[in-house]
């Protein structure tokens, strides 16, 4: 009897343990970047406008 109780018991405990997979995707990973690249046009915009409110100091 108390050998079927054990084995029960064993058995109960085991259906319970968790259980990880890991696997594959059938398709490659893709990584989208769209990245939009302004810094430079920012800059040269910016320098020109310092450029001319130096000149032009009565504008404001």
């Amino acid at each position: 009897m108390k050998q079927t109780a054990m084995v029960l018991t064993g058995l109960l405990l085991t259906a319970c343990t968790p259980r990880v997979e890991v696997v594959v995707p059938d398709k490659p990973i893709t990584v989208n970047l769209n990245v939009k690249v302004d810094h430079e046009i920012r800059v040269r915009v910016d320098r020109e406008l310092e450029k001319l409110f130096e000149q032009e100091q009565e504008l404001f």
